[in-house]
């Protein structure tokens, strides 16, 4: 490889029958900042330094002269970075707004996630970086050195990020 190597994921796609609905609830119930929308086909929101789009698995997979048509049957899954310590007033909110959450998992090394649906059915995930020993600081501190990976390779713990 001549050039530099890939430093992260710039984008992720999510696919839901609802636009609207899935709008309100990234929106307004996890906060995300908007960026745009196309009426019936998507809407994007930023994610820190990254994108989430989230399409209409209809119109996303219909050929387009500039792009090559996507998607996915079924729910994908996405896990949302939050500091350890932030992941109680989350799951607090979460409840409020009347978000089930689906499970709780506590890794060998400390760190948490915690699992929810959106109106769609997709699988989402609120942890710690520190659950694939990414990260530095205070969150990282917070658990001990054996990351996710690790575990789920070895079969102690599942693999329930899907």
């Amino acid at each position: 490889m001549d050039g530099r190597p890939i430093d992260g994921v710039l984008e992720t796609c999510l696919y839901v029958d609802a636009l609207e609905k899935a709008e309100r609830f990234y929106r307004e119930t996890l906060g995300l900042q908007f960026v745009s929308r196309r009426a019936g086909r998507h809407v994007f929101f930023r994610v820190g330094g990254s994108m989430l789009l989230i399409f209409d698995p209809q119109q996303a997979a219909a050929a387009s002269s500039r792009l090559p048509p996507h998607g996915a049957a079924g729910p994908g899954h996405v896990a949302f970075s939050v500091p350890q310590r932030d992941l109680p007033a989350w799951q607090a909110h979460l409840e409020a707004e009347g978000v089930e959450i689906e499970q709780i998992v506590t890794w060998p090394n400390g760190a948490q996630s915690v699992y929810f649906r959106d109106p769609a059915g997709n699988s989402l995930e609120l942890a710690s970086p520190s659950i694939w020993g990414i990260g530095g600081g205070a969150d990282r501190s917070e658990a001990k050195d054996t990351p996710r990976a690790e575990v789920d390779s070895a079969g102690d713990a599942g693999d329930p990020s899907g």
